[in-house]
């Protein structure tokens, strides 16, 4: 069984060789000729520099570094673009998803899951942030069409077969973890403790979290659509019971509701309304825009592979051992 590792890094110059150190030795006591496949989403610091180095060292490297900073998504599709296992390991550059929990992802894939997914607990940040992330998973789970496992990342374990049909996949606002489920096969959950950063500071500003919560939410549900037509029917039903009051206070009271504070609330709140699902549905009008123009997800600009070479290498003293038994 062949494994590919496949990591997206941003600015992790200073978390790479211990990320590295630790692949190899879990990667060096599984039997196989395995990959580790890291692509630079862009980074401004030295991260491709480490990464050629790295990849000199250790031909079982392929280091994809991207033209620009185009999101972590798209560098963990670009990874997924460049794997050749016959399973897949998705996981974060930043040490927060730990190399260890490897071997169990192999021995649930050995029972028959094509995807072994990590689901988190005990998280290291702040009390606030985990609380987002608990409403986020909650919120994303309700609304979704298809059943997404809550507290659960990108870490985690796919076939080969999970990993052409997400290949296939044109999407340009991609939400990788919802992907793996919609996909179906047999799928199962590990508990995997969420580790501090090793170092460095998360790339993952408060504005990029908002931007997968809108991934998320608008790739995998039309319920904010369908929302917008139920409030829009609760307006016209208590504006109707309004009017029909109204009318029968004049007719049979004589006098006319009184009530312009009120008047002047209904209309601002309704307009506020009115353009927030007008913004609802501009999103998702934005999305079909931005596929119909048919981008690329990502392009490369330097690609250091020495994985063929690898692989020759391994095949020749294979054939050679296999020779010397038989001229035994």
């Amino acid at each position: 069984m062949r494994i590919s590792v496949a990591i997206a890094v941003y600015n992790e110059e200073s978390v790479l060789p211990e990320l590295l150190c630790r692949l190899r030795n879990v990667l060096d006591s599984i039997p196989g000729s395995h990959e580790i496949v890291i692509v630079d989403d862009g980074s401004t610091d030295r991260t491709a520099h480490v990464l050629l180095e790295e990849s000199e060292i250790d031909p079982r490297i392929a280091a994809i570094v991207l033209s620009r900073n185009f999101g972590h998504q798209a560098a963990l599709t670009a990874a997924l673009d460049q794997v050749t296992g016959d399973v897949a390991i998705v996981m974060d550059g930043d040490l927060q998803d730990p190399p260890e929990a490897i071997p169990r992802f192999l021995e649930k894939y050995l029972e028959g899951n094509d995807v072994v997914y990590a689901q988190r607990i005990e998280r290291k940040e702040a009390w606030w942030l985990r609380f987002c992330y608990y409403l986020f998973y909650r919120l994303v789970g309700g609304l979704s069409q298809i059943r997404l496992p809550l507290d659960a990342g990108d870490f985690g374990l796919m076939s080969r077969r999970v990993v052409d049909a997400i290949r296939g996949m044109p999407e340009q606002h991609r939400y990788l973890r919802g992907l793996r489920s919609w996909v179906g096969f047999r799928q199962t959950a590990i508990p995997v403790e969420r580790a501090e950063r090793f170092a460095g500071d998360s790339k993952y500003s408060g504005w990029k979290l908002l931007k997968l919560a809108a991934d998320a939410i608008f790739t995998f549900s039309i319920m904010p659509l369908r929302f917008a037509a139920i409030v829009g029917t609760a307006a016209i039903v208590l504006s109707g019971a309004y009017a029909a009051y109204a009318l029968y206070v004049k007719l049979f009271h004589g006098e006319t509701p009184q009530g312009f504070t009120a008047l002047i609330v209904s209309i601002t709140f309704l307009a506020g309304v009115q353009l927030f699902f007008m913004g609802i549905i501009g999103e998702y009008v934005g999305r079909l825009f931005e596929a119909s123009k048919s981008r690329p997800l990502y392009i490369i600009a330097r690609k250091f592979d020495g994985r063929a070479a690898y692989s020759a290498l391994r095949e020749a003293k294979a054939a050679g051992a296999a020779g010397g038994r038989a001229a035994v």
